[in-house]
């Protein structure tokens, strides 16, 4: 178990997604004593999932993109853990970074963990610098009946999928925005489910004044036409400008009524019509997840699809020193970004210069994801599907009204004020699924929300601290 006793580490990597086992690797490559701590069992992130071995999957690759690319990464991190470069601890919860030593950037940092199931046990790792790749999560925007059982995440349908060989269900409409929902329907179908629409709010249309950036990607096109082709082979209809506006059941989902959208995601009247169904995979883009940056003062920017994401410099630093990051807590932007900027990010913590190869393929890639992000960002009138007594945060059963009522009533401004006023956002997922949903809401925007923890800890944990820690 590592201990604040222990040398501390060149540097510690929070995530071994695809951005932070890129860094690692690479880190490790350049002579560097790496900690690499991540909350999953197996390196790959949310992307690189795989079957349990007891599920005796005899091609997990066939579920991914780019299984070389990570395949690669991960025989090197084996070599490197071999050979002692690299200290892996999978089943680790990082919840807070501190300065430690003579300051940021002088001395070293404290990563606290929660490690193993349950309540788990309480450890600590140091290390010189830190790079966060903590990844994303789904954006939700909710409807009349998002919280049926059978209604899902489409990056969850994807998941159960790849980390569990299940579906969601025989018939799965697939909806939201954004180009995960064509790989979403496309696996969903490969594996058996029949798919009867894709419902992209957005319109494709959208990408035609960004020529220049789908130009410099062609590989990102033929991906594109790729998951097309898979939507003719199966059959599967495509609807842009549409949403689901309700989904209907009572023990589980049995079919979703889509309506078809203006361009500011304004419900038509008179376009709706019902799907049946027995599950929806749904989903609305990514959210960077946050809390170990924000938590430590680092800056913070808004992309064009309306989140927030984290100010870095050509070599991924963040604006505290010491403090570097990779991947989606810069800007969603896909796998192969991530893969990038890891590799970056290990360049420049171990005082090497960045290939000019690299840093040419991280501007286009991001070019590509700035393109991507302006063209699927939410409407401003998508609120429009709510009526006020329609649930918004699921955790504490906090609905539509309420929420309205602080903004307009109560003179709510802020996330923190609406919280408080109505506890949405208070509950076991501290607002990763209705933070979006509510901001909009409100009327508040996105804003960073700096918090001490960024997961829960057990009380025992908090006490057993340092005094010089708090």
């Amino acid at each position: 178990m590592p201990s604040e006793a222990e040398p501390p580490a060149d540097l510690a990597v929070v995530g071994a997604g695809p951005a932070g086992l890129a860094a690692a690797v690479t880190a490790a490559g350049h002579g560097l004593r790496v900690t690499l701590l991540d909350a999953g069992e197996q390196p790959g992130g949310q992307y690189y999932r795989r079957p349990a071995p007891g599920l005796g999957a005899a091609r997990p690759e066939a579920l991914h993109h780019g299984w070389a690319a990570f395949a690669a990464r991960e025989a090197a991190l084996r070599a490197h853990v071999s050979a002692g470069r690299i200290t892996y601890l999978p089943g680790h919860h990082v919840w807070t970074v501190v300065p430690g030593g003579d300051g940021a950037g002088h001395g070293r940092w404290l990563l606290h963990t929660v490690a193993g199931q349950g309540p788990g046990e309480a450890a600590t790792v140091t290390a010189r610098a830190v790079l966060i790749a903590t990844g994303a999560h789904e954006r939700q925007l909710p409807f009349p009946g998002w919280t049926l059982p059978g209604v899902v995440g489409a990056g969850g349908a994807q998941a159960m999928l790849k980390g569990g060989l299940v579906l969601p269900g025989r018939r799965v409409v697939v909806a939201g925005s954004g180009p995960l929902l064509l790989a979403v329907a496309g696996s969903l179908a490969a594996a058996g489910a029949t798919v009867p629409a894709v419902v992209e709010a957005s319109a494709y249309s959208s990408y035609a004044g960004r020529a220049p950036a789908l130009l410099r990607n062609p590989g990102k096109l033929a991906e594109g036409a790729l998951f097309g082709g898979a939507l003719l082979r199966h059959g599967i209809r495509l609807l842009t400008r549409h949403a689901v506006t309700e989904a209907h059941g009572t023990d589980r989902v049995e079919a979703v009524t889509v309506t078809r959208l203006d361009r500011d995601w304004r419900p038509l009247p008179g376009t709706s019509r019902r799907i049946p169904c027995d599950a929806l995979a749904v989903g609305h883009g990514l959210v960077p997840q946050l809390e170990l940056a924000t938590g430590l003062g680092c800056a913070t920017r808004r992309d064009p699809d309306g989140t927030v994401a984290l100010e870095l410099d050509a070599g991924q630093r963040t604006s505290v020193p010491g403090i570097w990051a990779a991947g989606e807590t810069g800007g969603i932007g896909g796998v192969q970004l991530a893969l990038t900027e890891g590799e970056i990010a290990a360049h420049t913590v171990a005082g090497r210069p960045v290939p000019a190869a690299l840093a040419r393929r991280r501007s286009r890639l991001r070019a590509f994801a700035t393109a991507m992000s302006a063209a699927h960002r939410p409407g401003p009138a998508w609120t429009g599907w709510l009526p006020d007594d329609a649930v918004v945060c699921r955790c504490e059963e906090v609905e539509a009204g309420p929420v309205r009522r602080a903004a307009e009533e109560l003179g709510a401004r802020d996330a923190r004020t609406v919280k408080l006023l109505t506890r949405a956002g208070m509950g076991w997922c501290q607002g990763r699924m209705c933070g979006s949903a509510v901001a909009a809401l409100a009327g508040t925007g996105p804003a960073p929300d700096r918090r001490p923890l960024s997961c829960p800890v057990p009380l025992r944990h908090l006490a057993e601290l340092p005094p010089t820690d708090g």
